[in-house]
């Protein structure tokens, strides 16, 4: 039993440093111009709304039921409206040395609403591996395509801003590792009370986090930064990424 525990979790933590990858795609990208940022913060965006709308809420409506799932949909959206106003911009800004703190607060609201996605996805793998190696490995491979993209989604506003890739690489890491901790905070407090019930409640949760930073922090950052259709290009190519790797869970 321990050998398997520890297989499930160490394959958590593979999962979860695949953002690392796509934090490393950004290493990359030297200088990134207004109109390449607005560009990745539509993609970025598309990928948060996608797996969002596609895979958390409607897993959540499909086990607990539609109003159940839209309260704590809506629950989510509120925690971070009452984070984007207890922190402002310029306090982000100050704190992070940053350059511009409209980027900055993007990049950290971003990583903030991966990092609880992750939680309960890690969780996820862990108990997959539980039930058997293969259906382990399965989810991580999956789950580790999908987290690429969410890696470089977090890591380019927070080098842009601030102009500091090791700044921008250690949020990439940190919204990754939440999903080995979440796996480890569920072998250790959550498996045995954990129900499927809670779980989908949680994803509806995390799906509301996911899409009020989309709706407004990306997306409003991304259109004042470029002009004509880059970011709604960024926007279509994020949502058809995510739906190649949720496919991938299939």
């Amino acid at each position: 039993m321990e050998y398997l525990i520890l297989n499930a979790l160490f394959l958590s933590f593979l999962a979860g440093i695949a953002t690392t990858i796509g934090a490393i795609f950004g290493l990359f990208v030297s200088k990134p111009s207004r109109r390449f940022i607005g560009f990745t913060l539509g993609f970025s965006a598309g990928v948060m709304i996608q797996i969002s709308f596609v895979e958390l809420l409607r897993s959540s409506i499909d086990l607990v039921g539609f109003l159940t799932a839209n309260v704590f949909f809506i629950g989510g959206m509120f925690l971070v409206f009452v984070f984007d106003i207890a922190i402002p911009h310029e306090y982000i800004a100050e704190k992070t040395a940053s350059r511009d703190s409209r980027l900055m607060k993007t990049g950290v609201l971003t990583a903030f609403g991966i990092s609880i996605h992750n939680f309960p996805e890690g969780f996820a793998t862990f108990a997959g591996a539980m039930h058997s190696i293969e259906v382990g490995v399965l989810l991580t491979i999956a789950i580790a395509i999908h987290n690429i993209p969410e890696g470089f989604s977090v890591y380019m506003p927070i080098f842009a801003a601030t102009g500091n890739r090791k700044k921008a690489f250690k949020y990439s890491f940190a919204s990754g590792i939440f999903e080995p901790i979440g796996a480890l905070i569920g072998a250790i407090f959550l498996l045995p009370f954990l129900s499927d019930y809670l779980l989908n409640s949680i994803l509806a949760f995390v799906a509301g986090i996911m899409v009020y930073v989309s709706l407004d922090e990306l997306l409003p950052t991304a259109y004042g930064d470029t002009k004509g259709h880059l970011s709604a290009i960024g926007l279509i190519l994020g949502i058809i990424v995510m739906t190649i790797s949720l496919l991938a869970l299939k």
